[in-house]
């Protein structure tokens, strides 16, 4: 496709310079990543990797002459203007100093202006080693707090967990082939059928044991395994049901 002969990447982030590494990695011709103020002569493809807050201003320093792009999850092309513009979304975290090959096998989040806008950003995706998957504007929030909660969440949720295992002299390492298996099975089998543990048992006996220990020695942590302990409570209920 014509538009990917010459690619300049706006925003020099953790994104911005995974994609810039990973479609140079896929013999694209690529500029960037570019900081503030860049100069995209020559491009035929510009996409923005910059806070969803920026977006606008970083599209309206960009001639009319190159399709335009951004990354953003949650935001819809209304900020790209009245011009054919397109989103590619790497449903995929992508931490500092991640391999050119980080994105391959990832679902993208695509939409475009038009068929040819949408047909480019497919076509990105494709050339990354991603899915490709149209995500229409009226869902871009939901389909990224999904996301959120998902992979942020869970690092969140991860973090409270060792943070209670260090009080037993148990570290992060241990915990580690436990939250990769309960993650696979969920894979393979969704969540109402993956769920294990004492309340799935009905064991509250040992749940409140758990709370007692959890009080004593990360108070902090309460709310959040109340609030877990309840949803996973009604989970293991329709998993019942099922």
């Amino acid at each position: 496709m014509r538009e990917l002969d010459s690619i300049a990447v706006v925003g020099a982030g953790r994104l911005g310079t995974a994609l810039s590494a990973a479609l140079r990695a896929a013999g694209l011709s690529v500029a960037g990543p570019l900081g503030r103020g860049p100069d995209v002569s020559g491009a035929s493809l510009v996409l923005l990797c910059v806070p969803d807050g920026q977006i606008a201003a970083a599209a309206a320093a960009i001639p009319d002459a190159p399709l335009v792009g951004h990354c953003s999850g949650a935001t819809t092309l209304e900020p790209l203007g009245d011009r054919e513009a397109f989103s590619l979304h790497p449903l995929m975290t992508v931490p500092a100093g991640s391999p050119p090959g980080v994105f391959a096998g990832a679902t993208a989040a695509v939409e475009g202006s038009s068929p040819h806008a949408l047909a480019a950003a497919e076509a990105l995706a494709e050339q990354l080693g991603m899915r490709p998957m149209r995500v229409a504007p009226e869902d871009r929030a939901a389909y990224h707090a999904a996301a959120s909660i998902a992979s942020n969440f869970l690092v969140t949720l991860e973090a409270a967990a060792e943070r209670l295992a260090g009080t037993a002299g148990v570290d992060r390492a241990a915990l580690a082939p436990l939250v990769r298996a309960a993650v696979d099975t969920w894979v393979d089998l969704g969540g109402e059928r993956a769920l294990t543990g004492p309340i799935v048992r009905g064991d509250e006996a040992t749940v409140e044991r758990q709370r007692a220990a959890l009080l004593e020695r990360t108070p902090e942590l309460a709310p959040l395994f109340d609030a877990l302990a309840d949803a996973t409570r009604a989970l293991a209920r329709t998993g019942v049901a099922a």
